[in-house]
């Protein structure tokens, strides 16, 4: 896939870091609120419970905060290089996805050395499915909305805030990626000294579409699409287990046929001319 160079119209911001870091605190503030302000002040519940209201905290806020401080610069390519983000979004997210899954099963073996038991607690129900389950296919197609939503906020402010700034852009996309993941706090309350299981997963998935906003001009459309198709195969499960399994690791064998084909591009492309001819 694409090297560190960006193509396409990346935009500098115009926020100062310090109100860039302002806006990253709203957003860590609205987001983790939904899980314990409605606790600590009942009367918000009212707008929790709704869905309108709790995504216009949630998403809202953090939306508003950063269109004031930073400026719209970082959405700018949010459509560019529609093409080549579509086959490369679909690379990094099959190699990322497949990447999760063999971390997932090297951490399940680990935990089935050191505590057996805590395995068990991912038998727990996942919050975010249980809330669906009353009108999954609505949330299906809600999945892509949310996808736009953190993909702008996550992809095209928190790390694309950098893309003008410096050309070392693995360490925006981890920290950024490792930001994503921890915002995700119901799976540390839900599934306690298990959840590890879960989270690398969240941050390869963010690595991902990190990593095609890059190499994409700023390209948003095609991450928020594999995100939310990626969170609308969960819900898909609710209605049947086969269908959303299958989405997902469809999603993922053509993600890595286009890794396969880019890396039998790149070794025939590089191969020594002055070596010998391999023999069948």
């Amino acid at each position: 896939m694409a090297g560190p160079s960006p193509t396409g119209p990346l935009r500098r911001s115009d926020g100062s870091i310090a109100r860039y870091a302002l806006g990253v605190a709203v957003v860590v503030l609205a987001i983790s609120s939904q899980y314990f302000v409605p606790q600590a002040w009942p009367a918000s519940r009212l707008v929790y419970r709704s869905l309108a209201g709790d995504v216009a905290v949630v998403y809202g806020l953090p939306i508003v905060a950063f269109t004031l401080l930073v400026g719209t610069g970082p959405l700018r390519g949010w459509r560019a290089n529609p093409r080549k983000a579509t086959v490369e979004g679909l690379g990094w997210y099959g190699a990322m996805a497949a990447l999760a899954f063999v971390v997932t099963v090297a951490l399940a073996v680990v935990y089935l050395a050191v505590d057996p038991g805590a395995l068990k607690l991912l038998e727990r129900p996942n919050p975010a499915l249980q809330a669906a389950a009353g009108n999954p296919w609505f949330f299906v197609g809600f999945s892509f909305v949310v996808g736009a939503f953190e993909e702008t906020i996550f992809r095209g402010w928190i790390f694309g805030f950098w893309m003008a700034r410096t050309r070392a852009w693995l360490t925006p996309a981890i920290l950024s990626s490792a930001l994503f993941a921890a915002v995700h706090i119901y799976y540390g309350t839900t599934y306690g000294i298990a959840a590890p299981l879960i989270f690398p997963t969240l941050f390869l998935l963010g690595f991902a579409f990190a990593a095609t906003y890059r190499s994409n001009g700023g390209n948003l459309f095609v991450p928020a699409a594999l995100h939310g198709a990626n969170d609308a195969a969960a819900y898909l499960t609710l209605i049947s287990l086969a269908a959303g399994t299958d989405l997902h690791w469809l999603l993922v064998a053509v993600g890595l046929i286009i890794v396969l084909v880019y890396l039998l591009r790149f070794l025939s492309t590089n191969r020594d001319p002055d070596a010998p001819p391999s023999v069948p």
